[in-house]
């Protein structure tokens, strides 16, 4: 009733009568998943041209989008192109395209080249999700206007928060009543007001809320639905924590929104760094080219007052580019193959020679990183798409470590993936969990044991040895050490736990120096050696170290530096005496 009233009290606002009075991000889409194509299909169509006021170019724009299956097909109820502009809005307020002043065309940023260019998509947007800002030229610009109040990168904020022991967690309903309408800016006075908020909302409810919320907060539609009152504002934090979720620093389990166990450090490392807010938000150009900054570089010194000609190639390229994305996201590419040349040449109608030279000029080296974001949503799917993430990890271990991989799950009373190193001598196996904390009951204790081991050869027809087993999952319990060490004794074959994003670090890491079968093997040699011991005491820190994704962060760590070429003993040797 109390609600009820509080609408009924509250005044409806005009629609762009007033900013907005709460935080803001723009959702044709309410995932980043598409963002690539997205950005592909736009540079298609209108990369190098105009953009306002060119109703036709918008409309082809959406066709585009709709043929590609990036936005849902029917009757438009607006015949003027506001799809099309919402898109393109979405690609603006991340910082991957801008409006050139001199020319008032539209011209790719870093951070839209980078993704163009086949990097990892998810380290690319995860950096512009960090610097999204208010204000940004986005937030001001027409059709948008957040409230001037409002000075905060509200991710890093939610990350401080969630890193904080005092919240923990985050739920949807947290976000969208209070920190999105009351974090004003990153001081440390409203922090602890934010913190004293959420405690405050944890332990009252809706009871909490200012009188005047509805009048304060109301829709940018102008209205409040009486039987949702709130849903405007949830809808803006399911996508906020979309957003999140996909920087794949946290993760949504049961409605609540937390940190990655094995991304709390990272996650504390990029809160250390403190840079400064982008400043001049009301020039687009200078704010968009410095927003849009990609990992790899420092500044944008493009000369980009020379207009492009449009030929035959350059639409060639960017129609190869667009069809490629879209392939690199549903599977790993490692290299530009016949077959992945063929596909291009289905899906453009561009002859083959043509379609090779552009893809060996511009992904020289496949582009793997794009897949890994399907990867890692794979591992937190549970039963949904199990068969999926095993597939996936087979194509993986096959065309990126180049191992004998086959899938034998569907075989019954077997692992989900054999893998056999003919030049190392020696055969594996792997067991995908697609759950966020794995943990080895009885039951996959004993198929581990008798089944997948000790039965090896009903599945394998190699007579190699068993070198290790290991387990893939989205994260583990905290008793996986103890429930390993169970199995290792019991068979005495080396095994691990590898959580996804460890999978996806090793993935990234081999594009840059490849691991032998040796090497891999070596890993699970010296977890044998030094056990995975729990117990307390002196040798607490050093049996800690022995764990596969502690003997992997340390080479993550140190990627370039020498340490990449010794031995995971040697590096073991290195981390332990380092904390010591």
């Amino acid at each position: 009733m109390r609600v009820l009233k509080l609408i009924q009290d509250a005044t409806i606002r005009e629609r762009g009568e007033n900013m907005l009075n709460y935080w803001w991000v723009t959702r044709p889409k309410r995932k980043l998943n598409s963002v690539p194509e997205v950005l592909a299909a736009f540079a298609d169509m209108s990369l190098n041209q105009e953009w306002e006021g060119q109703r036709d170019s918008h409309l082809a724009y959406e066709d585009a989008l709709e043929t590609a299956g990036l936005k849902r097909k029917g009757e438009r109820r607006d015949q003027t192109g506001g799809g099309a502009r919402t898109y393109k809005a979405w690609l603006v307020s991340l910082g991957l395209i801008f409006t050139q002043e001199s020319t008032n065309k539209i011209k790719l940023t870093l951070a839209g080249e980078a993704i163009m260019n086949g990097n990892s998509p998810v380290e690319v947007l995860t950096n512009q999700i960090l610097k999204y800002q208010f204000p940004s030229s986005f937030s001001i610009g027409r059709g948008v206007q957040v409230s001037e109040r409002f000075r905060i990168r509200p991710f890093r904020f939610l990350l401080k928060l969630l890193d904080d022991s005092k919240i923990g967690y985050l739920t949807e309903e947290e976000i969208a009543k209070i920190i999105v309408t009351e974090a004003e800016n990153e001081s440390e006075k409203c922090y602890n007001y934010i913190v004293d908020r959420i405690i405050q909302f944890r332990n009252y409810g809706d009871s909490c809320l200012k009188e005047d919320f509805f009048e304060k907060y109301q829709s940018s539609k102008g209205e409040v639905n009486p039987e949702h009152p709130f849903s405007h504002l949830m809808d803006l934090a399911n996508t906020i924590i979309n957003w999140l979720e996909y920087t794949q620093l946290a993760k949504r389990e049961e409605g609540k929104g937390e940190i990655l166990a094995d991304k709390r450090e990272e996650v504390r490392k990029i809160l250390r760094d403190k840079p400064n807010f982008i400043d001049r938000p009301e020039q687009h150009e200078y704010f968009q080219r410095k927003y849009g900054i990609d990992p790899k570089h420092k500044k944008d010194n493009r000369n980009l007052a020379m207009t492009q000609t449009i030929t035959a190639m350059v639409i060639a390229k960017q129609k190869v580019k667009q069809a490629y994305i879209a392939e690199s996201l549903e599977r790993p590419i490692t290299k530009i193959t016949p077959g992945v040349v063929d596909y291009i040449v289905q899906r453009t109608g561009i002859d083959g020679k043509t379609v090779e030279d552009i893809l060996i000029e511009t992904y020289p080296h496949g582009s793997v990183g794009a897949f890994m974001t399907k990867y890692f949503e794979m591992a937190f799917k549970g039963r949904d798409e199990a068969t999926e993430f095993e597939k996936a990890t087979v194509e993986l271990f096959q065309d990126v470590f180049g191992f004998e991989a086959k899938h034998v799950g569907p075989i019954g009373l077997t692992p989900d993936v054999l893998l056999v190193s003919d030049s190392e001598g020696y055969q594996a196996i792997l067991d995908n969990k697609a759950y966020h904390k794995y943990t080895i009951n009885n039951d996959h204790h004993n198929r581990m044991v008798h089944n997948y081991i000790g039965n090896i050869h009903n599945y394998s027809k190699s007579d190699k040895p068993l070198a290790f087993f290991s387990y893939i999952a989205g994260g583990f319990g905290s008793n996986i050490d103890k429930q390993l060490n169970n199995i290792v004794e019991a068979t005495g074959v080396n095994g691990s736990a590898m959580s996804v994003s460890n999978m996806i670090k090793m993935v990234e890491q081999h594009e840059c120096t490849p691991y032998s079968h040796q090497k891999m093997s070596a890993v699970y040699a010296d977890i044998k050696k030094y056990k995975l011991a729990s117990s307390e005491g002196i040798n607490k820190v050093a049996n800690r170290t022995i764990r596969f994704e502690i003997l992997y962060g340390t080479i993550t760590w140190r990627r370039n530096s020498l340490i990449l070429l010794q031995s995971f003993a040697e590096l073991y040797r290195k981390y332990s005496s380092i904390d010591k």
